[in-house]
């Protein structure tokens, strides 16, 4: 891989990173009611599940994800089903008061393991490790070290939408000191990622 591709590979990438999804809504959910610091732990669940897809495409799961509908699939489906079922859970949510003492490493745990799940099941990421990044490839050359370089990338430039997912998140919890926006906070959130989820049966393959 050339220097110019890497470079190009670089801001294409970070409008992957930002566009709107899944892990990036519950970001701002977990920020808004329980603070930055919690939202941004949180959200290295998704780096590991992300780490974990870049090391399957690099050693050529990418090519049975491509070849396989009924892997591909099934994947969709369980997707689907883990975000309807938050979507529910959001949208049944009580309003406790932003800031509420909770156990901080069970909360964690749990968002983390959120986090985890719903990248794991997103088709969409999937296609983007198995169908983008080899793009960026040089076959002619040793792939492992490549493909961990464009990784390595990916999952930087994921730290950084975090965290300005994140702080986005934040800031709109100071609009949620009322119990009744909190409670449409919730269902808002809760409708997207269901829209989001219902989407995910919708992506093909590349």
């Amino acid at each position: 891989m050339s220097l110019t591709a890497w470079l190009f590979f670089l801001p294409a990438c970070f409008a992957l990173n930002m566009a709107p999804g899944p892990n990036n809504l519950l970001s701002i959910n977990v920020a808004a009611r329980h603070g930055f610091m919690r939202a941004l732990v949180g959200g290295t669940g998704r780096l590991v599940a992300f780490a974990a897809m870049i090391g399957l495409a690099a050693t050529g799961l990418a090519f049975v994800l491509r070849a396989s509908e009924a892997i591909f699939f099934a994947i969709k489906l369980a997707g689907a089903a883990y975000l309807v079922w938050l979507a529910v859970q959001l949208w049944r949510s009580d309003t406790a008061p932003i800031g509420m003492k909770l156990d901080d490493n069970a909360t964690l745990a749990r968002i983390a393991q959120r986090e985890c799940l719903v990248a794991a099941g997103n088709p969409k990421a999937i296609l983007v490790f198995t169908a983008f990044l080899p793009q960026f490839v040089n076959v002619a050359k040793p792939m492992l070290p490549q493909f961990a370089v464009l990784g390595a990338s990916f999952l930087v430039l994921e730290c950084v939408a975090i965290a300005l997912y994140s702080l986005a998140g934040m800031y709109l919890g100071r609009w949620l000191t009322r119990e009744s926006v909190r409670r449409w906070f919730n269902r808002a959130c809760g409708a997207f990622l269901g829209l989001i989820g219902v989407s995910f049966l919708l992506v093909r393959r590349a």
